[in-house]
């Protein structure tokens, strides 16, 4: 599956944005999504995931509250609202797929198999 993230931009702190990540090839609703994300200078890190369906969704500690995630198996989007953002939230977002059939491995970041090309999100204070 091919992944293409969108939706970056600079955004005032307190702001929103909606990042969108297109997937072509492969059946989309047969994978578990994720959204990671990478500052300057840091690791990869966990933001979100959502079920196959999108009736399960799990956040990372930081953006629990603020970002939700989403998905439209029928147009192979994947979402992530973003609401309140703080300067800390300035990273690259990637969206991400995986074949595991374990959900509880979602926020795990070697379970996903392929990735899109990153959107950069800053947030001004």
């Amino acid at each position: 599956v091919q992944l293409q993230a969108s939706g970056g931009g600079l955004v005032q702190a307190g702001g929103s944005l909606r990042l969108s990540c297109a997937a072509s090839g492969r059946t989309f609703s047969r994978y578990i999504m994720g959204w990671f994300r990478q500052a300057p200078g840091k690791e990869r890190e966990f933001v979100a995931a959502v079920n196959w369906s999108g009736g399960s969704t799990y956040y990372g500690d930081s953006v629990k509250g603020r970002f939700t995630v989403s998905r439209d198996n029928a147009k192979n989007t994947l979402l992530l609202q973003m609401n309140s953002l703080k300067p800390e939230d300035t990273a690259v977002y990637f969206c991400a797929a995986s074949g595991d059939a374990n959900w509880a491995s979602s926020r795990i970041i070697t379970t996903y198999d392929y990735w899109g090309q990153g959107t950069l999100v800053t947030v001004s204070s």
